[in-house]
C-alpha cells in the first residue's frame, strides 16, 4: 500500500515539474541546439531522466537548476554519441563550394558577442534573457545582491552594444544625430 502512495506522490510531483518548467527547459535546449527538433529530443530525454530520478530531488526550489543541468548533459550526450562527417577544406576550395562565401547571420554575431563576454557578465545575461530568471533568482544563484546583478546586466548589455557596433564609444554613449530644423522642413 505504501508503495502505491509513494508512486502516486512521485507522479503528481513529476507532473507539477513538467507543467511548470517545460517551457524553461525547452527554451534552454533550443538555445543550446539551435534546432527545434533537437531541442524537443533534449527535452524528452531530460524529463525521462528526471522521472527516473525524481526521488533524488530533495529541495523543490532547486528543481529548475536540476532540470537545466540534466538538459545540458543530455545535449552534450547527443554529440558524444554522434560522429559528424568532415569534409576536407581542399575539396571545398577545389569545387568552389558556395558555403565558403556564405555571410554569417546576425544570430551568429550575437552569439559570438555573448560568448566573448566575461563570465561575470555572460552568466547573468544568459540566465535572464535565455532562461527567464528574475534578478532575485540570479542573485540567489550567483551569491550576489540584486543591485550587483542589475549592474552586471547593464554592463553586459553595454558591452554587447559596443561589440555589435550599435554604440560609437567604448563607454557606451550612443551616437545621436541631431537634425536642425530649417524653415522649409517646418513648413512641410
Amino acid at each position: 500500500m505504501y508503495a502505491c502512495v509513494s508512486n502516486t506522490t512521485s507522479s503528481a510531483r513529476f507532473e507539477g515539474l513538467c507543467a511548470r518548467y517545460r517551457p524553461d527547459v525547452f527554451r534552454f535546449a533550443l538555445w543550446l541546439a539551435r534546432d527545434g527538433a533537437i531541442a524537443e529530443d533534449v527535452v524528452q530525454e531530460t524529463f525521462l531522466r528526471a522521472w527516473r530520478a525524481i526521488d533524488s530531488l530533495a529541495n523543490p526550489e532547486a528543481a529548475r537548476s536540476w532540470l537545466l543541468a540534466i538538459a545540458r548533459r543530455e545535449h552534450a550526450r547527443l554529440y558524444e554519441r554522434k560522429r559528424h562527417t568532415t569534409v576536407p577544406l581542399d575539396d571545398l576550395i577545389a569545387n568552389e563550394d558556395p558555403a565558403l562565401a556564405s555571410v554569417p547571420s546576425e544570430d551568429s554575431d550575437i552569439g559570438a558577442a555573448i560568448s566573448s563576454l566575461d563570465t561575470d557578465y555572460r552568466k547573468p545575461l544568459v540566465l535572464q534573457v535565455l532562461m527567464g530568471y528574475s534578478t532575485e533568482e540570479i542573485a540567489r544563484q550567483m551569491g550576489l545582491t540584486r543591485t550587483a546583478v542589475l549592474s552586471r546586466l547593464y554592463r553586459a548589455r553595454l558591452k554587447l552594444r559596443v561589440a555589435l557596433g550599435t554604440t560609437d564609444v567604448a563607454d557606451g554613449t550612443l551616437a545621436v544625430r541631431t537634425i536642425k530644423a530649417t524653415p522649409q522642413s517646418c513648413a512641410a
